[in-house]
């Protein structure tokens, strides 16, 4: 059954739950730990979404879908590639993605997120989907001028990692099949990104299993699954919109 998770904000407080048609179940503990419902409902539309998870780390994929690799030239790669996006970049569905004092162009990445639910250290990937709880819409922002800036260091982390570079939501959905989900990206109301995630390099299960090989993933870290064709730049005054069926749509503004 798919379930779709939130955080929220209503008159101050925060709370999280399972959204029910305009109702949001209320639960108590922890959304990765045995969440226990009550019997509270909170209006939908007065409340505000928040991002669905501050993940202690969101770990984000270069070059894992073969068709963008193939526009580009790129080989395929034996491994994943991933740079780490900051805690300060996450932003709430419906918040205004900010353009950094640093000229240059800023590009819309949609994704697939896959959240954490159970701690992942070196698991198989028989084994990997276990230690999934959900999936949720990504916007990996990108000041794409830095990035290769300085030829003698990719700026991963600063050309991504600016405040409100990474919006998240608006919720995770539980009990999808991963492999069936396709990204739209809408750029004012133009698709610009329309694409399959069965299209990936390492699918979801060999993504969480490889990099818990790495370093351990624990409830509510993200792996942000990368991008493909289509990724464009924004404009202040932009809408942008992920869309993602069975999940919802994410949509910020870029001013």
């Amino acid at each position: 059954m798919v379930q779709h998770w939130v955080r929220f904000n209503q008159s101050g407080e925060t709370g999280f739950g399972t959204l029910d048609g305009d109702r949001i179940r209320v639960y108590t503990g922890n959304m990765f730990d045995n969440p226990a419902p009550t019997s509270n409902y909170v209006d939908a539309r007065e409340a505000r979404l928040l991002a669905p998870c501050l993940p202690g780390k969101a770990v984000a994929l270069w070059n894992n879908f073969h068709a963008l690799g193939k526009k580009l030239g790129l080989s395929t790669p034996a491994e994943p590639l991933y740079f780490i996006k900051p805690s300060n970049s996450y932003l709430d569905p419906e918040e205004t993605i900010r353009k950094p004092q640093q000229e240059g162009k800023v590009v819309f990445e949609g994704e697939l997120g896959v959240v954490i639910g159970k701690q992942a250290t070196r698991v198989a990937e028989e084994d990997a989907l276990s230690h999934v709880f959900g999936y949720t819409c990504i916007n990996d922002v990108t000041h794409a001028d830095i990035l290769n800036r300085d030829p003698s260091f990719v700026q991963w982390t600063r050309s991504k990692g600016f405040d409100t570079f990474c919006p998240i939501g608006p919720v995770i959905a539980t009990g999808l099949d991963p492999a069936t989900l396709s990204i739209r990206t809408v750029l004012n109301g133009d698709v610009r990104q329309d694409y399959p995630i069965a299209d990936m390099v390492f699918s979801v299960a060999q993504l969480v299993s490889r990099i818990s090989h790495d370093m351990t993933l624990n409830p509510g870290d993200m792996i942000m699954c990368g991008t493909s064709v289509g990724v464009g730049s924004m404009k202040p005054g932009s809408t942008i919109e992920i869309d993602i069926a069975g999940i919802g749509k994410l949509i910020n503004r870029f001013e």
